[in-house]
């Protein structure tokens, strides 16, 4: 399913925090003068682009079941890491097909996935490097907010797990909602390569978006990445892997143990 918001639709749902952590501020100084200036010009911006630029989504709902560390999502198998560093409460190992029912209970279950983004041709020409770059974080911004108030939408509406949801922006951005959304390139879905997967299952062209060899998204401001709905769902760190985990991950992917390795560089012990 594709989905089209304006700025305006989105604006809302923006994450600020992380908007001036790429600026270089940390949390304790997004009230000096000089972030409240930065914000000033930013919604400025924001407003003079609404209904010039926007933001797309695509998602899809898939019947799906776990089996072992593999998800099943509509006859693709996506193959996941299992975090290798121990957690600080002491709890299991996870992996996020845990939050997933398993095949072997003949119960099919869903996991949703989706990718988000915004074209990086702006509709203003500027030569000024500064409103390059706030265009670029802002961007960034719209594509993540773009992905909050789809998965707002598919909660309450297209999967309708939590019709009764009613959260505040300030809840929404600290995610007290039931389920997770795990992001590509994060850290318990650190492979990028799975966005040939996602392409499969959402065709990501319908919005704009298309992958390099190596998996990686262009337009930059673009986010995928899975929504899983169990209450118990939470987020973690694969870690580093041993060459174990590499090879049977590679098998499981399909794809040579050594240019896995350079899909996992950062996951290596």
């Amino acid at each position: 399913m594709l989905l089209t918001y304006s700025i305006r639709d989105v604006k809302p749902y923006i994450n600020w925090v992380y908007f001036f952590h790429a600026w270089g501020f940390k949390l304790t100084m997004t009230h000096s003068p000089e972030a409240v200036q930065l914000r000033q010009e930013a919604e400025a911006l924001l407003n003079k682009l609404d209904g010039m630029l926007p933001v797309k989504c695509v998602y899809r709902l898939c019947r799906a079941n776990a089996d072992g560390d593999n998800l099943l999502l509509d006859g693709v198998t996506f193959p996941l890491l299992r975090q290798q560093t121990s957690s600080a409460d002491g709890g299991p190992f996870l992996c996020l097909s845990d939050f997933v029912r398993p095949l072997s209970s003949g119960i099919p279950d869903t996991v949703g996935v989706f990718a988000s983004s915004v074209p990086d041709t702006s509709p203003i020409e500027t030569d000024d490097p500064y409103r390059h770059l706030l265009i670029q974080t802002l961007s960034d911004r719209l594509a993540e907010a773009g992905a909050e108030k789809m998965h707002e939408y598919i909660r309450r509406e297209a999967w309708g797990y939590a019709p009764d949801e009613h959260l505040s922006i300030p809840d929404l951005l600290a995610e007290r909602f039931q389920g997770i959304r795990p992001a590509v390139g994060y850290p318990s879905l650190p492979d990028q390569s799975v966005n040939f997967l996602l392409d499969r299952l959402v065709d990501m062209g319908q919005i704009g978006i298309t992958l390099t060899e190596n998996g990686a998204m262009h337009p930059h401001a673009s986010v995928s990445g899975l929504m899983l709905a169990h209450p118990a769902a939470r987020y973690f760190s694969v870690g580093r892997i041993g060459q174990d985990q590499l090879e049977s991950y590679a098998k499981r992917r399909g794809i040579p143990p050594e240019k896995m390795k350079k899909f996992l560089a950062g996951n290596q012990v």
